[in-house]
């Protein structure tokens, strides 16, 4: 195959040179670079061909899913599948709701025995959870957060479209380097190194984040499970910073740990109408501080504030502002409908916080 290439960029070089003047052909090494550079063209075109036929097509994307299945191994445990199976459900209903598209490609997905956490969409909308997911997150909502998260780089192709820019990349630099040990080709080269193991970038992680509150909030999951999921990140593994070197050269660097919390709180607050603030584990209303929710055996009450914070937005969402009165039923403090806070031990108790709440409402 890579005769078959050298000898048509040869041909091809061969023709350009028959139709230039004397003074214009290209030196012997000008020619080895083009010729170096019209093979890496048809090695991009055919490449991004299969990247097409998995990604796009049934048959295709059948076959990379079995592959992947293959080679990380899967986890038939019935209790998580039996989970897994529910959230992809209700997600895709939500994923609906802002992009019916999903309807022409429904997701694969499985579950891997990798014990990190971790989790990743591929091409052809084939989704891959580590069993470790389920050890960090004791709730199917902010499992569903991350599951979004992964759903909204399917739907936006950000995959397909991180190899199809890595391509170009690859291969210029190839074809630098077989012109040449030139300064070029040696930056090129460590340019690839970093790209051949990063193929989301920056702002496509954003816009995925932002999908996936979009989504969420198309279901019945809390949207406050959004921040959620970044509070506990960052109390086990603490916050993810890339020096300033590390900023510039490798641009797909994923957003720091705290930058995507924070974001998620202040969507929290302009879903909820800019009635809820939420920071340092304690819930605001109108400003007003309406509780800091205790820890509990799983959760911190960092944590469990989004969840409280995620409550009352869905509430002052609809606009039902200083109207409804606050109660308590089954131990739960609820605003018509809409359940608010159950309290654990340490936190005030369920009448207390429903005439606290009741007090901010005046």
């Amino acid at each position: 195959m890579f005769n078959v290439k050298k000898n048509l960029a040869k041909i091809i070089i061969t023709s350009l040179a028959a139709g230039m003047p004397l003074a214009t052909m290209p030196s012997q090494a000008d020619a080895s670079v083009l010729g170096s550079v019209i093979a890496a063209g048809i090695q991009m075109a055919e490449t991004n061909h299969q990247l097409s036929q998995l990604n796009d097509t049934e048959e295709g994307r059948q076959a990379l899913f079995q592959e992947m299945k293959n080679k990380q191994g899967v986890n038939n445990d019935p209790y998580l599948n039996s989970r897994v199976d529910t959230i992809m459900a209700n997600l895709s209903a939500g994923v609906a709701k802002v992009d019916p598209s999903i309807n022409d490609m429904p997701y694969n997905y499985y579950i891997n025995p990798d014990t990190s956490f971790n989790a990743a969409c591929s091409l052809g909308h084939n989704m891959t959870i580590n069993t470790g997911i389920f050890d960090l997150l004791v709730t199917d909502d902010e499992i569903a957060v991350v599951l979004g998260h992964e759903m909204a780089h399917g739907q936006k192709n950000h995959v397909l479209k991180g190899y199809q820019q890595q391509i170009p990349v690859t291969l210029l630099g190839t074809a630098a380097a077989a012109g040449g040990g030139t300064a070029a080709a040696i930056g090129a080269s460590v340019a690839v190194n970093y790209i051949d193991s990063v193929h989301i970038t920056k702002p496509q992680e954003r816009e995925a984040d932002k999908l996936a509150f979009e989504y969420i909030a198309n279901t019945s999951y809390n949207i406050g499970a959004t921040a959620a999921v970044w509070q506990k990140v960052i109390e086990k593994y603490g916050e993810s910073s890339s020096s300033f070197a590390g900023e510039i050269f490798n641009p797909s660097d994923h957003p720091g740990h705290e930058e995507r919390r924070d974001t998620y709180a202040k969507q929290i607050s302009e879903y909820s109408n800019k009635v809820v603030t939420v920071a340092n584990g304690v819930v605001k209303i109108h400003g007003k501080e309406f509780v800091a929710p205790a820890s509990t055996a799983s959760m911190s009450g960092a944590e469990r504030s989004y969840f409280v914070a995620g409550n009352l937005a869905r509430y002052y969402h609809k606009g039902t502002r200083n109207i409804a009165q606050a109660y308590v039923q089954n131990g739960t403090v609820y605003l018509e409908d809409q359940a608010i806070i159950t309290p654990a031990a340490g936190d005030l108790s369920a009448q207390e916080l429903a005439d606290r709440l009741n007090a901010l409402q005046k």
